[in-house]
Parts: C-alpha cells; structure tokens; sequence
C-alpha cells in the first residue's frame, strides 16, 4: 500500500483550527462523502478542514476477487472472519499518516476527529483506539470491529475516554445491526464513552442522521 493516501481536501472559510478524517465505505472513494459537508448543518463560520481519502485498489475476496477501492480485503461474511487484519493493520498506517500530517500542520490531535462509513468505520474505530495521542472524537458509522465483540490489541490509553459516535441502520442487510451493537457493547464493557443510535435506513446514511452527526462534531470540538 502506498504510504500517502490521494485524498479530498474541503477548507473552511477561515483558517482551519480543527480537522475530521472522514473514510468511505468498499467501493466508494473520497468523493462519495464528500458532498455531506454542506447539510452537516454547521455554523458557516466553522474552522474545520475535511478530509476525504480514497482508499486503495485491491481484490476483494467476497466479491470474486474483482479490484475496487477497499480499506481490506473481506475474505468471508462471518463477523470473526470477515476482515483481512494484515490489510486493515495496512490500512491504519495510511491512515496514522493523515493524521500525523494534520498534527505536524498544527491541529493538534486533540482536535481531531476520525470517522468512517461501513469498512471506513471499522478503519476508524480501530486506527483510533490504537492511536497514542488523544483524538476529539471517533465517528463510527454502519460498521463493526475487525474481532466481532473482541477490541483490537494494544489499545492506546490516550483515547480510553475519547467520545465514540456510533451509528447504524435498523434496515442495513450489509452489515447487520446487531455486527454494530456488538461492537458498541464491546466498547461500553470495557470503560469507553460510546454512544449508540439507529436510524430507519439500510446501508446507508439520511438527513436528519447527517444534522445529528453536525451537532456532534460540533460538541467533539468544544
């Protein structure tokens, strides 16, 4: 995996104080999220810079080996055995490097926020949890940990008590409701501030989902 990320770059109006990492789903790329920016309902003079990165292109097991944009390869549908850890730990160097050029930028970690969507969720979660320096915020959306109801090995202490989003849909038949729940359940047994809320939708985000995400990105940078 190439060890710089192409990626979608969204500045604020003023200088950009705070930062979200925002990763897309198999097969999507940057651009899929990318649009969201305008209807997250934030004050037009926020200072967060959006970034969108494209994943790369490998084969992906489960789909008869066909090469799309993929965080890891998914090898099965069982939750215990569905990702590829040697692509995901990949992947999170990738992603370590996005974020290590925000902080060298002069964002502090503190002020920033990684998200994902669905596999992009999953990168998030485990980047996230792992990552030595105190995050504002993990945003997981429709996705699941790469263990099933096991949290990745070595946990960093630094994000213990870093607010978690979680979001899934009621409807999702990609990733089943319950991969969501268990992950959130995870998270809570073991001391981390998650919150967890459905949304009438399959695999998928909506509106009114998009608003809630705003106001919580907007609470994260407090």
């Amino acid at each position: 995996m190439s060890a710089q990320l192409d990626k979608i770059v969204i500045e604020p109006q003023s200088p950009a104080t705070s930062c979200v990492i925002w990763l897309h789903g198999l097969g999507d790329s940057g651009a899929g999220f990318a649009p969201v920016v305008p209807v997250l309902g934030l004050n037009s003079q926020h200072s967060i810079r959006f970034i969108f990165p494209h994943a790369p292109e490998q084969a992906v097991t489960i789909n008869g080996g066909f090469v799309m944009r993929s965080w890891y390869d998914i090898k099965s549908m069982d939750l215990h055995d569905r990702a590829d850890i040697q692509g995901v730990m990949a992947s999170e160097q990738a992603i370590r490097k996005l974020i290590v050029d925000q902080i060298n930028s002069g964002i502090p970690a503190e002020k920033i926020v990684l998200a994902g969507f669905s596999q992009g969720g999953v990168m998030s979660l485990f980047t996230g949890l792992r990552f030595e320096q105190k995050l504002a915020g993990i945003m997981a959306l429709s996705c699941y940990l790469p263990g099933g109801e096991t949290l990745p090995e070595q946990l960093a202490d630094a994000n213990m008590h870093t607010p978690i989003f979680q979001n899934h849909g009621e409807q999702d038949d990609v990733v089943p409701m319950f991969a969501g729940k268990m992950a959130h359940d995870a998270l809570i047994a073991a001391g981390y501030q998650s919150v967890w809320k459905t949304y009438p939708m399959a695999h998928s985000v909506l509106p009114n989902q998009l608003i809630d995400i705003g106001q919580w990105l907007q609470q994260a940078f407090k």
